[in-house]
């Protein structure tokens, strides 16, 4: 899809104007309710289907398809991000009015990060096209390795700091207590870091780990840069909104790791076969409409196991508990 400096420039300017839109109305603290994340992550879903409808207008249909694979692929590995984001809100007892701030920018430092790994990323692929291999190697890898923490089940699982977040506590110190929304504070005369603007460094130096599968993931399913970067915008623009809509409905997506492994599993596949194809050695390659097909039939599925599973657990508890609760025949003497 030829795309023209002007396109880029519009497009670049329209998510910034969403992505102010969106800071003007979490600007002041406090607590989301399920409706108003509800009405903005169905906002978002709305902007972005009304994006790829564009594409296939304007573009056809094999960049149309390509973009809803990429963005339902990329929502789905954000889904499972919120894991992650609900760790380290725990592990910095956030409180709740300030949730959403953590987020935005969180998500912002997100997506600058990927901005530069998708310019990275295509430039290589551009060059050295063997690097599909690696992509696709990578891929699986990460696949088999879902699977097994998935079946660790570790319950107790806790966020823990990188080195370069503990680096910086180090050297600028950090404050005992929230400040409001502030980031920085003076303390005895020294300039210390606030536990706001640790928490928020925690969560987008996060993501970069996220981008180490998101990004190969998606280029398996398009080559196009701005498929590729806009898909990522509006899988990540959306996310603030949809930490708050899920709550605890996360934890149901008891099998959410085995289907996202399936579908990086099948992305992987599908990047060697490409790499394949473009070695000059003749093997089959998946379809666009194939891969969307495949992407939304393991989520479906996925989802609605995870929600029988949980279910089945609730009620397995319940009857413990009920158990417990019984009052003991008495023993006579």
């Amino acid at each position: 899809m030829e795309v023209s400096v002007t396109l880029w420039v519009l497009t670049v300017v329209g998510l910034a104007a969403l992505i102010g839109a969106d800071f003007f109305i979490g600007r002041k603290p406090h607590d989301v309710s399920i409706k108003e994340a509800g009405i903005w992550t169905a906002v978002w879903i709305a902007l972005a289907a009304l994006f790829g409808i564009g594409l296939f207008v304007f573009g056809g249909g094999q960049p149309a398809g390509e973009f809803f694979a990429g963005y339902i692929t990329e929502k789905s590995l954000s889904v499972d991000n919120l894991f992650v984001f609900i760790l380290i809100m725990a592990k910095f007892a956030v409180p709740t009015q300030y949730q959403q701030r953590v987020l935005l920018i969180g998500v912002l430092v997100a997506l600058i990060l990927r901005t530069i790994f998708i310019a990275a990323g295509a430039a290589i692929i551009a060059n050295f096209s063997w690097v599909f291999y690696i992509f696709g190697a990578f891929l699986i890898y990460t696949a088999w390795k879902l699977i097994q923490e998935a079946r660790a089940d570790e319950d107790d699982e806790e966020f823990e700091e990188n080195k370069l977040l503990k680096a910086a506590e180090r050297r600028f110190g950090v404050a005992d207590r929230y400040h409001g929304t502030k980031l920085w504070i003076e303390e005895n005369g020294k300039r210390v870091m606030t536990p706001m603007l640790v928490v928020m460094l925690a969560i987008g130096t996060t993501d970069v780990l996220f981008a180490l599968d998101s990004i190969p993931a998606i280029f398996g399913l398009t080559q196009d840069p701005y498929i590729v970067f806009t898909a990522n915008a509006f899988a990540l623009m959306g996310l603030r909104q949809l930490y708050f809509l899920l709550g605890g409905l996360l934890r149901k997506l008891v099998h959410l790791s085995y289907g996202l492994s399936v579908i990086l599993g099948f992305i992987g596949i599908k990047l060697v076969l490409h790499a394949l194809h473009e070695s000059g050695v003749h093997v089959p390659e998946i379809s666009i409409p194939v891969s969307l097909g495949v992407i939304c039939s393991v989520l479906i599925v996925t989802t609605i196991t995870s929600l029988r599973a949980s279910k089945k657990q609730a009620e397995a508890e319940a009857a413990a508990t009920k158990d417990d609760d019984a009052p003991k025949d008495s023993v006579e003497a």
